[in-house]
C-alpha cells in the first residue's frame, strides 16, 4: 500500500475509534443523565418498553414483568398477592413508591452499575434488562401477618418484625392496603385515574399509606419500656427498686392520672419489675415528670425517635416523635407542661411511634442494648446473576445499657408470666401490653410489643390495630401467631 492509501486508512480507522468512543460515552456513561433529561420526552414511553426486574421474598416471585401484546406500554408490571406485599413493593407505573422507587434504576436497567458493565448491548441498540431485588421478608410470616391484621379490625392495623442481629425487616403488613396491579402500566389511563382515587381517600383509612412504617399511632404503654430504660439508665434504678403506684395527681390539673386497677402491684408501692408487668400509669408518669420532658425526649432520641432514617435509598419511615413542644392551631409553640410530661410518660398526650419503630424499642431489649439499621432489601443480582448490592448490617444506635437491657427482657416476660398478658402464657415471647386512647370519638390503639424466643430471642414485634378493648387481648395473639410463623422455619 503506497504511503497516501496508507495515511487515508489511518486516518479513517482514527475516525472509526473515535465514533465509537463517543457512542460509547453518550449510550454508556452519559445514557442516565439523557434518560432523565426534563427535554426528552421518549424517557415516559420508553420506560414500558423494556422488562423491569422481578422482586423476591424467600424465593418466591413476588413482582415480575410480562408482555402486554401493545406498543406502549409493550410491558406491564404483575403483583402477586398485591395487597399482602405492597406496604414494601409500593407500585410502579411510570411513577413508582417503596422499593420499587428505591430501586427504580437497578429494576429498570439504567443504573451505572448495569450499565457500565452492558455498554456494548447499548451500543447495539439492545434494551437493557433491569436487575433483580431480593426482599428480606419472610413471605410466609408477611401472609399470615396480612390475614391477621386485616381480619382483627375494620379500621387501621399494622405490624412489623425485624432480625435483632442484622436489622433485617422480615415482616411488614399493613390493613387497608391496596392492590398494586390496579395502578399497573398496562392499565393505562384506568390505572391513574384509580391511583387517583386512592391518593384523594378521605378520613383515617388512607391505603397508599402503609400503618406499618408510614402511619404513627400513640404507643400506650407500650411506650413505657422507653420511658423505665430512661429512668434505669440516668437515675441508678434498677428492676427491684422500689417505685411509688399509688395515686398520682398531676400538679397543674390537680386531677389523677388514673391506673387500669388499684391492686396487686398498683395498690401503693412495688418493685419496678412488678410496676412494669401490670403496667401501673402513676409509676412511668411520675418518673417522666421527675427525668423532665427534655430528658424523655433526649432519652426517645437513642431509640429512634424525633428524627427521621432512610431505610432504603430516597425511603424513610414517618418519624416518630416525644415532642418538647407543639405548634397550636394558631401556629403558637405549646410547651408540654408537667401533666403533659406524665401522660407522655405513658405513651399518651403527643407521643406518637410507627409499630416499625416499637419494633425497634423491642429489638434494643432483646439485643443487649444495641438496635441494628432497619433493611428491606437483602440483595439485588445482575440477569447475569452477579451481585449488585448486598445489605450489610450495621448498628443504628446504643439505645441503652447492657444490663438495662437484661433487665428489661426479664421485666418483659414478667408481663406474660404474671402481668397484663397472662392470656398468651406459653407460646414462646415476651412483651409489653399498650392501650392508648385517641380521643372523643375514635377507637383504641391497641398494641403489643416485644421479642422471640422468650429466651435468646432473636427478632422483635410490634403490632398495632385499632378497636374496642386491650392490646393484651386484641394485639397480643396476633402478634403470638405471628412469630409462630416467623419462628417455624
Amino acid at each position: 500500500m503506497d504511503k497516501p492509501l496508507r495515511r487515508v486508512a489511518i486516518f479513517g480507522m482514527l475516525l472509526f475509534f473515535g465514533l465509537m468512543a463517543q457512542v460509547n460515552y453518550v449510550q454508556g456513561s452519559q445514557a442516565k443523565a439523557l434518560q432523565t433529561d426534563s427535554a426528552n420526552t421518549r424517557r415516559f414511553s420508553e420506560v414500558f418498553n423494556s422488562p423491569r426486574g422481578q422482586i423476591t421474598a424467600g424465593g418466591q416471585v413476588i413482582v415480575s414483568s410480562s408482555p402486554t401484546g401493545k406498543d406502549n406500554p409493550k410491558y406491564g408490571r404483575d403483583y402477586k398477592d398485591g395487597l399482602v406485599f405492597s406496604p414494601v413493593t409500593g407500585y410502579f407505573n411510570g411513577g413508582a413508591s417503596k422499593v420499587e422507587l428505591a430501586y427504580n434504576s437497578l429494576l429498570g436497567g439504567t443504573d451505572p452499575r448495569i450499565t457500565r458493565q452492558r455498554w456494548f448491548d447499548a451500543f447495539i441498540g439492545k434494551k437493557a434488562e433491569g436487575a433483580n431485588v431480593e426482599l428480606a421478608l419472610n413471605p410466609s410470616a408477611q401472609r399470615t401477618a396480612y390475614r391477621l391484621v386485616k381480619g382483627n379490625t375494620t379500621r387501621r392495623a399494622g405490624a412489623a418484625v425485624i432480625d435483632v442481629k442484622t436489622g433485617a425487616v422480615v415482616v411488614l403488613a399493613s390493613s387497608a392496603s391496596f392492590d398494586p396491579n390496579e395502578v399497573a402500566p398496562q392499565r393505562e389511563s384506568k390505572g391513574g385515574k384509580r391511583l387517583a382515587e386512592l391518593d384523594a381517600a378521605k378520613g383515617a383509612i388512607k391505603p397508599l399509606i402503609d400503618n406499618a412504617m408510614s402511619q404513627t399511632f400513640p404507643p400506650g404503654s407500650t411506650f413505657k419500656t422507653v420511658t423505665a430504660a430512661i429512668a434505669m439508665d440516668t437515675q441508678g434504678l434498677n428492676s427491684s427498686s422500689t417505685v411509688p403506684t399509688g395515686q398520682l395527681i398531676l400538679p397543674e390539673s390537680n386531677r389523677p392520672l388514673p391506673n387500669s386497677h388499684d391492686t396487686g402491684n398498683c395498690a401503693g408501692s412495688a418493685p419496678l419489675r412488678g410496676a412494669f408487668a401490670e403496667s401501673c400509669n402513676t409509676t412511668f408518669g411520675k418518673l417522666a415528670m421527675d427525668m423532665g420532658i427534655e430528658a424523655l425526649n433526649k432519652g426517645s432520641s437513642k431509640f429512634g425517635f424525633n428524627k427521621r432514617f432512610q431505610i432504603e435509598p430516597d425511603l424513610s419511615p414517618a418519624e416518630s416523635d416525644v415532642p418538647i413542644s407543639v405548634r397550636d392551631a394558631e401556629g403558637k409553640q405549646i410547651r408540654t407542661g408537667a401533666d403533659g410530661t406524665a401522660r407522655s410518660g405513658i405513651g399518651q398526650e403527643n407521643v406518637r411511634a410507627t409499630p416499625l419503630q416499637m419494633a425497634m424499642v423491642a429489638a434494643a431489649v432483646a439485643n443487649g442494648g444495641e438496635i441494628m439499621q432497619p433493611y428491606l432489601v437483602q440483595k439485588v443480582t445482575s440477569k447475569e446473576g452477579n451481585e449488585l448490592y448486598g445489605a450489610s448490617p450495621k448498628v443504628y444506635s446504643k439505645a441503652m445499657k447492657g444490663d438495662t437491657a437484661d433487665q428489661l427482657a426479664d421485666m418483659m416476660r414478667a408481663v406474660i408470666s404474671e402481668g397484663t398478658a397472662k392470656n398468651l402464657a406459653g407460646r414462646n415471647i415476651a412483651g409489653k401490653t399498650g392501650t392508648a386512647e385517641q380521643g372523643a370519638g375514635n377507637p383504641n390503639a391497641r398494641w403489643f410489643i416485644g421479642f422471640g424466643p422468650s429466651e435468646k430471642p432473636r427478632y422483635a414485634f410490634a403490632v398495632v390495630t385499632e378497636g374496642p378493648g386491650s392490646g393484651g387481648e386484641a394485639a397480643g395473639p396476633i402478634a403470638a401467631s405471628i412469630m409462630a410463623q416467623v419462628l417455624s422455619k
